[in-house]
Order: C-alpha cells, then structure tokens, then sequence
C-alpha cells in the first residue's frame, strides 16, 4: 500500500479534476457516500442509530455534510455541528451544506454548545470527525480543540475523515489537542500521519477507500510503501521443489562476546528458522563450547579472543577467510565496545566482498567514521540501528532523529550508499536509491533484549536465499513484527521473549504464503 504527504495527495485530487475531467463536488461525493456506507455498515446495527457529525468549513466539512445527508436518507439520526458560519462556507462544501434535508439537524458551534459539548457527545452512536482534514499543520485552538477534548471525553466511538483533526497528515506530529479516533476512513491513498506515531496512536483502525483518483496517478505519485501483509506476501520467493541446502544459502555470522553469547546464538538460530540453508556462527574461542550447545543446526567457529572475551585483531583473516564462499555476513550481535574488537569491525567492513549486515555493536564501531561505508568493497551494506544507534552513526542526539525517523533514514542511506532498517515502532526501510517502507507489523511486546538479534539472523537469511537487499529488508522487518504478533496472540504482549519471536518464524513465513495462494 502507498502512503502520501497531504501535498501530495492535494495534487493528485487537483490532476484528477484537471487532466481527467472528474468534478471535485463529484470526489467530494464519494468519499462522503464511501465513509457513510462504512460508517453503516459498522455502527448501523443498533436500534436508533445516530451520528452526530461536528464540521469545519472546508472540504473535510463538505466530506462531512454528505455523510449526514446519506445516513438520514437511510434512516439515522444525524446532527450536524458547524464550526464555521454558513455564510463562510463556499465551494462543494456550501453545495454540499445546501443540499442538506430538513431531516439533518444543523446547530452552530457557538458558547452554549461548546460548554454542553461533552454531554452532547454522550448521546449518539457514533461522531465524525470532520473538523480540519489533511492541511492542518499547526496544532488546534479555539473550539477546535475544545471539540476534540469533547469527542475524546465523550465515550463514544469516534470516526475520522480522512485524518483526525490535530494530527499533521504529513508527518504525524501532534502538536496540541487531537482527536482520537477508533477509525479512521480516508481517500485515495493512505498519508503517513496515519502510519507515525504518535500520529499513528490516534487513528485507530485504517481504511482507505476509492474515489475514483487514476491509477496510473497514483502509481507515479511520489510516496512510501506501506507493509501490510498482502505487500509483504507478494515479495515471498517461492521455492524449488528440487531446492537443496547449497541452493537456499550459506550465511556466516560474527558474533557474541563474554556475558552475550545469547546474542549470537539468537541470530544464528534465527536464520535457520528463517530458511537459510546453512549458518556458519564465528565466536570468540571463549565462547565456542557453550554456543557448540546453544546452536544444534548452525556450524560454530571459535575466533581469536581479546582480554575483553570479544573478537581479537588475530581473528581479522580467519574471519576473511572464512567468508569466501559465502553468500553474506552478519557482523555485531553480542560482539562488545572493545577497541580492538571495533577495529576488526571497521577492517571487515573495508575488505569484505560480500554482502554485509551489521548490527549492535557493530554499529557502534562505525560510528566515529561512518564515511568508511561508502568504501567498502562489499556489494551492499545492510544497517539495522535502533534510534540510538542511528543517533551515533548520524552525529546527532536521538531526539532529532526521532522527530523526522523518514528523513533520518533516507538521508543516511544515500549519503552512505547503505540500506538502512531503523528500527522502533513503525521501522522505516531506506534504500540508497530513495525507495521508502514503514513497517505496519509488531506489537510493544517486542521491546525487550534479543529482539534486534533475531530480526539480524532474518534478513541475514534473505539475503543468503538471494533477496534482493531492499525486499530482504521489508520483508524480514515484516515477519519479524508478525512472528511477534502470532506470538503476542499465544501469549499476549507483557512477558514475551526474543526465543518468542523466533520459534514463531515458521509460522509467520508459512502465514504470507498461504497468503499468496489465495
């Protein structure tokens, strides 16, 4: 699914009543009729139902207008509150409020309303946010935010047209009072207010409806993939029925030091379960026997160690030598800020010649001179830094990079030439080549230690199966979270593990392909 700015998709509305001939009070009319329809068809099913439908004076108003006259004619109570003067309103909005029934009940949003407001709310099956839509980029005032504090208090279920008012359509920054809403119904193509948080918070549940924006538009239209199950599905390799462990991939993974053997052990097993033929683990030699146990189906080999019980600078040519022949390597999980660790880290990355994934700790030894990435002589470089990784790495503190995580990602990726996965709620996938995903797979259960390692071992696999590196990206973040999920659905959030997610793997891949045979 694509995800658009609010200019964007300003854009694509405009070239549709432009180049294609389609009226705006026509778009104004399905979206309208299209969120009535859901609207009916979620809350309709109650003796009496109404909707009281609180709207501004611009096209989400009109959007909103329409739905209260649609829903009258199918026999609700539908209540309209303007914010706004009806001599203020113009365009398909004032089409749209004349060609309201006497049915539609409209009130003002004056004092008196304002004060009674909350209790208002209270009475009606639902309320529809129609207040603000796609181009607000400043926080709400006045009765605006007085109104989404009521709907918000009201106790009622809330749907919101196209965005809930407060939220920036563009970034999902909530810069003041918004509303929360428990759907919310949009047009044309999803905005990426909805998919980051905290914008994505306040959106409840997403459905993005048709109106009739052309194809070829749509296609062309400059956004970002949003993984969903059906996207995630479609980039699932199907294999060979005369498929042998040699054909599905040799991965070599450089990790653990003392007190994290779990790490590596973690992504090791983690790639076999994501279906990579073969892992061969390289640990410090301290490590070996224990990890010998901790590892039945991946092959284990010790390193020279440093006094830190971390991966010593002897280790540099064994662990070269040991990835001829391979078809990737994962360096980082478990490995240790050692100094002389972090060198064989940076020299790795210098001479390797085959496709990296660096994690962790080995994030952190790039972070003094990142500019290296660019010199590598691997085919690719695959990053996987959660934001305080990604802070060090970019030389900025964790709240800047959190506060734009899509320019953040994208600009790193193609100053560095790297693929970037940064993780967190909604990870964002970065290519060098400007291509954007958001993860819409996980859970908060997620956020304890060891999750990063397994999603490390995932698409360290991909890679080895030969994915390209942008789709083993997407796709193992994807799986990841929905491994999680099936996890979550077992077990529930509070409590689960890294082995969680790991020994859910299976099911999760099993899960999309059934989905793309369907």
């Amino acid at each position: 699914m694509k995800a658009v700015t609010a200019e964007v998709m300003q854009q694509l509305d405009r070239r549709t009543i432009e180049e294609y001939g389609v009226p705006g009070l026509e778009l104004m009319e399905r979206a309208g009729a299209n969120a009535a329809a859901i609207i009916q068809e979620r809350f309709g099913a109650v003796a009496d139902p109404s909707a009281l439908i609180l709207a501004g004076k611009g096209n989400n108003g009109g959007d909103g207008l329409v739905i209260a006259r649609i829903l009258a004619s199918q026999g609700w109570r539908a209540e309209v509150i303007l914010f706004a003067a009806p001599a203020a309103l113009a365009g398909d909005a004032r089409v749209n409020y004349d060609r309201l029934p006497p049915a539609v009940t409209i009130t003002s949003a004056d004092s008196a309303i304002m004060d009674r407001l909350t209790d208002c709310c209270g009475g009606f099956t639902v309320l529809v946010d129609a207040l603000c839509g796609t181009g607000l980029t400043s926080g709400l005032a006045g009765p605006f935010a007085g109104a989404a504090v009521s709907m918000n208090a009201a106790g009622r279920p809330v749907v919101a047209v196209d965005i809930p008012s407060g939220v920036d359509a563009s970034t999902g920054k909530v810069p003041g009072a918004a509303v929360k809403a428990a759907l919310t119904i949009t047009f044309g193509a999803a905005k990426l207010g909805h998919l980051l948080y905290p914008g994505a918070a306040y959106a409840g549940a997403l459905v993005v409806t048709d109106i009739g924006i052309p194809a070829a538009l749509l296609a062309a239209a400059p956004g970002v993939t949003y993984l969903d199950e059906d996207h995630a599905a479609s980039l699932l390799q199907t294999r060979s029925r005369t498929a042998h462990k040699g054909s599905n991939g040799h991965a070599l993974i450089v990790a653990g030091s003392t007190g994290k053997s779990g790490a590596a052990a973690m992504a090791a097993n983690s790639a076999m379960r994501s279906g990579a033929g073969l892992v061969t683990l390289a640990v410090p030699k301290g490590l070996h026997a224990i990890l010998e146990l901790k590892t039945t189906e991946a092959m284990t080999v010790p390193l020279a160690d440093c006094p830190a019980g971390s991966i010593g600078a002897d280790a540099l040519e064994e662990i070269l030598s040991l990835a001829s022949g391979k078809n990737v390597m994962a360096v980082g999980p478990g490995i240790g800020t050692a100094a002389e660790t972090a060198s064989v880290v940076r020299s790795i990355v210098a001479a390797a010649a085959l496709p990296l994934v660096i994690d962790a700790d080995g994030l952190n030894a790039l972070a003094a001179d990142p500019a290296g990435l660019a010199a590598s002589e691997a085919p690719f470089i695959i990053l996987t830094p959660h934001p305080g990784e990604m802070a060090r790495l970019a030389g900025v503190t964790t709240a800047e990079v959190e506060s734009d995580r899509l320019a953040t990602a994208r600009t790193f990726s193609a100053a560095h030439t790297v693929y970037l996965v940064l993780k967190g709620a909604r990870t964002v996938i970065a290519a060098p080549d400007g291509r954007i995903a958001i993860n819409g797979s996980g859970n908060p259960g997620m956020a304890s230690g060891g999750s990063g390692d397994v999603l490390t071992g995932i698409i360290t696999a991909l890679v080895a199966q030969g994915y390209e590196p942008f789709a083993a990206c997407c796709l193992g973040v994807f799986i990841h979270g929905l491994a999680a999920d099936l996890a979550a659905a077992e077990k529930g959030e509070i409590g689960l593990i890294a082995t969680d997610i790991q020994e859910m793997l299976p099911y999760a891949f099993k899960r999309l392909m059934l989905i793309g045979v369907r």
